[in-house]
């Protein structure tokens, strides 16, 4: 049996809103490679230090990462209690649900069976 786990709902929903943008999934992908500033965040995406700081501010307020002023700079560090709390949801429905099918496919399987 999948035992269910428990998720807020309202960490969950902001986490898969701001994952659901390209532009923060991107930034996502490349603070993997480690911190980095809103203007290193910017250059590769040709977008304005204003607009990347927008898309920063949807991450950070889903826990997906955190800023902390450097100097004169705002330094963007990845977060993964988030990420670890959304992928702990899909990977409790992948298994509810490949359990539903694989008793699914028992089912037809007795049923083909008895048939012949």
């Amino acid at each position: 049996m999948v035992q269910q786990v428990a998720f807020d709902p309202s960490l969950l929903d902001r986490a898969f809103a701001a994952l659901s943008d390209e532009t923060r999934r991107g930034i996502l992908t490349r603070l993997g490679s480690g911190p980095a500033t809103i203007t290193e965040l910017a250059e590769p995406s040709g977008m304005t230090l204003t607009g990347i700081r927008k898309h920063v501010d949807v991450l950070e307020a889903a826990g997906l990462v955190s800023t902390e002023k450097v100097g004169r700079a705002r330094q963007v560090t990845l977060g993964t209690e988030r990420l670890d709390d959304a992928m702990a949801w899909i990977t409790f429905y992948q298994r509810l649900w490949a359990r539903r099918l694989d008793g699914l496919d028992a089912y037809f399987t007795l049923a083909k069976g008895t048939e012949s």
